[in-house]
């Protein structure tokens, strides 16, 4: 090691993660309980350190695999946390990566053995050092990311309604939407399939059922199309 860089000081680099899943109704975080000190039994974000191999992003993906078993989650890093006192253990730099999963395809067994739960973004429970603050930073990054273009598709299964597409859209807005004005917008984008399938769970007629045109979506992307609702 060069001698200028021995005198200098020597931090840890954490990757804390946010993942979100929509269960049809709701937006969710998947939070942990901790299980060493400091704040040991209290809820908190998946995270770990940096490895000397790893950069940024295969660490985020290394912590988001291990929690979810998922592999090529939608993930986009969010923000750096450096207050020297954020972790009471060690000066530690923590940078904040947002997640967005298919609720029902994440590995439950992962879950139990990590005592991973969700919990409804109106709803979490205490949580440790300044993760509020992480979240609260990626619901409202989340918001102005889905009101330029759709990026939710992630956490929908590949076959959905329109409805099912609305309450996602209101889960993470945190408002409601008016149906006529969401479908006519929603498809005036052309970036859905229309299914000759229904969901017949819905009602008695059924409700059809969607696919996200991803080659389409692309292809708009590189003219420059602008996809806000």
């Amino acid at each position: 090691m060069a001698p200028k860089y021995q005198l200098e000081d020597k931090v840890l680099l954490a990757v804390d993660c946010i993942i979100f899943g929509f269960d049809e109704e709701d937006l969710k975080i998947l939070l942990i309980k901790r299980d060493f000190e400091p704040e040991k039994g209290k809820w908190s974000l998946m995270g770990g350190f940096l490895k000397r191999e790893e950069n940024l992003n295969r660490a985020a993906n290394r912590i988001l695999f291990t929690l979810t078993g998922i592999e090529q989650i939608y993930m986009e890093q969010l923000y750096a946390f450096s207050e020297v006192d954020r972790d009471p253990a060690e000066r530690t730099i923590s940078v904040a990566y947002y997640a967005l999963i298919n609720i029902n395809e994440h590995n439950k067994a992962l879950s139990e053995k990590y005592s991973a739960k969700w919990y409804s973004i109106t709803e979490l429970p205490e949580l440790i050092f300044d993760h509020p603050e992480m979240i609260s930073k990626a619901i409202r990054r989340l918001r102005r990311r889905i009101s330029t273009k759709p990026i939710g598709f992630e956490l929908l299964p590949e076959k959905f309604t329109m409805r099912q597409l609305q309450k996602l859209y209101e889960a993470i807005l945190g408002e409601e939407l008016d149906k006529r004005n969401f479908i006519n917008k929603i498809n005036a984008l052309d970036i859905l399939i229309k299914l000759k399938e229904k969901d017949m769970k819905s009602s008695r007629k059924g409700s059809f059922l969607y696919k996200f045109d991803a080659k389409n979506y692309n292809e708009k992307v590189e003219e420059g199309f602008s996809f806000k609702l």
